[in-house]
């Protein structure tokens, strides 16, 4: 089953999203930096700016095998090009973990989806000598959970979009991915008023 996320109202498996958010102006947290501004304007975070601020790849899942991956900590974000409305997929190609099915309604990832937001996901990467740490392991890992495997649970709702093919993904070696992960977060919250579509908390 199909649902096309829409912008002209719900007919027929179409969703129209209502503005999220909260009236008034976001805060930024304590300790955590402002977001960009230009000539007094927020910066929206797109692939251009992400690539000023030294995110290096974008490449789609497929091609991560290929690339040189740092071994380093750092932040990794999925970014969606495309203007085109966002299909929904009720199934996902993402792995069970213990048994649970990774999959959501396609109503609640309508419900989560953020419009005019490039940024998907925001990850994280902690530096270490296991397999499953650094840049390398986490976003290899990635690439696993969306073809069956179980390792990587957090950003699963990508794994039911109908171009998840497509998607992007970007990162950023950092010496305090924790820090670097939660300011970017705060500065998308501050421009769209909610998290990234398959982020579901802090």
């Amino acid at each position: 089953m199909l649902s096309t996320y829409g912008h002209r109202g719900k007919t027929d498996g179409q969703y129209a999203v209502e503005p999220s958010g909260h009236c008034g102006g976001a805060l930024t947290p304590i300790g955590v930096a402002a977001p960009h501004r230009r000539h007094n304007r927020l910066v929206a975070l797109s692939r251009q700016v992400l690539e000023e601020r030294g995110f290096r790849g974008f490449v789609p899942f497929s091609l991560l095998a290929t690339q040189l991956l740092p071994l380093d900590g750092g932040i990794y974000v999925v970014i969606r090009t495309s203007d085109a409305a966002p299909t929904f997929l009720a199934a996902s190609t993402a792995g069970w973990r213990k048994g649970n099915n990774p999959a959501v309604s396609t109503s609640r990832l309508a419900a989560k989806w953020v419009e005019g937001a490039e940024i998907l996901y925001i990850g994280k990467a902690d530096a270490g000598t296991a397999a499953d740490h650094g840049l390398r392991g986490r976003l290899r890992q990635y690439a696993r959970h969306g073809a069956g495997g179980t390792s990587h649970h957090g950003g699963r709702y990508i794994w039911q979009l109908q171009d998840s093919a497509a998607l992007l993904v970007a990162w950023k070696p950092a010496p305090d991915p924790r820090g670097e992960e939660d300011g970017l977060l705060a500065e998308f919250e501050t421009l769209h008023h909610a998290l990234p579509f398959a982020n579901l908390r802090h």
